[in-house]
């Protein structure tokens, strides 16, 4: 009769993560949310695995044997956010929609998934920019994606409007993509009587200030 336990059996041939889709992405979501949750209270480091699958109703061997370590699932649940960021994010394009418009109607979708997970928002902007990250090479991947859809809303407003030539676009698309974390963040921490248009008005200054009248 064999032994292997569920964490033996995630470090096996090749130490390869045996991801199963669709069991998986439900598990994922469930350790997502209650990551959050966690994270939120404690930040990363002051939460373990076992307080993590508890809190989901799950297995810790699940947890081991879908994900590996703490650290990849951390790197996991950080892909999953940001799958879910990006395909709200992309829900509002419309090539026959003002490009202004379009991009109004993304940065709300952002401000509506900081809303909905104010912990994920915390954990990027804590981690994200600490030297050196764990998560350093995944949180490099995923912000070029994010940066990507940014710069691309960005392009499609430059070739309807005249714009400001003097505006670089990569510092217009980091400007833009900070602001949406801090901003929705500072809404959450701060100041939760600040609506979503009133904070996406104040992210959209910089993009229409792009604009040449």
């Amino acid at each position: 009769m064999s032994t292997t336990s569920p964490e033996t059996a995630a470090s096996g041939a090749g130490g390869g993560k045996k991801l199963r889709p669709g069991r998986t992405n439900a598990t994922k979501q469930k350790l997502f949310d209650a990551s959050m949750e966690l994270i939120g209270e404690r930040g990363a480091a002051g939460v373990t695995v076992d307080e993590i699958a508890a809190a989901a109703g799950v297995s810790k061997g699940t947890v081991y044997y879908n994900f590996g370590s703490k650290s990849d699932l951390i790197a996991q649940l950080l892909r999953h956010g940001v799958d879910i960021l990006m395909t709200r994010l992309l829900s509002v394009q419309d090539e026959a929609a003002d490009p202004l418009d379009a991009m109004d109607e993304m940065i709300g979708q952002a401000m509506d998934f900081m809303a909905e997970y104010p912990s994920f928002a915390r954990l990027w902007v804590s981690e994200n920019w600490r030297t050196p990250s764990e998560w350093q090479d995944t949180f490099t991947e995923l912000r070029g994606r994010l940066l990507g859809v940014i710069g691309a809303a960005i392009d499609a407003v430059a070739a309807k409007y005249q714009v400001d030539s003097r505006v670089s676009r990569g510092s217009l698309e980091t400007a833009i993509f900070g602001a949406c974390f801090v901003v929705g963040l500072d809404r959450q921490t701060y100041n939760p009587e600040r609506t979503r248009a009133q904070s996406v008005a104040a992210i959209m200054a910089s993009m229409r200030g792009y604009v040449v009248n």
